[in-house]
């Protein structure tokens, strides 16, 4: 069997080819995690914009549950990019 195709998921902004690092260090030599957009969109509406999970899912196209997979996902790597001083890539999308 083979898995179910991914659904579309609605992302505003245009993030992706861009990078956030620590200054000072060059990107080559840094640890280098890869937030994907759907990543950044979750974080964005459920912690910037204050959104509750339901509604992020509503203007992303996906269910509550999805959000919270994605947000837990999110969360996980900009903690360890922060907290280990490694460099955020913004990726188009998980192949």
């Amino acid at each position: 069997m083979s898995p179910r195709p991914k659904k579309q998921r609605r992302c505003e902004g245009q993030f992706y080819g861009r990078a956030f690092k620590p200054t000072g260090i060059s990107l080559v030599n840094l640890k280098q995690i890869v937030l994907f957009r759907d990543e950044l969109e979750a974080l964005k509406l459920c912690d910037f914009e204050g959104l509750f999970q339901e509604q992020a899912g509503e203007k992303m196209g996906v269910s509550r549950g999805t959000v919270q997979r994605i947000l837990t996902s999110a969360r996980r790597k900009t903690a360890e990019a922060l907290a280990t001083g490694a460099a955020l890539i913004f990726a188009e999308e998980d192949n």
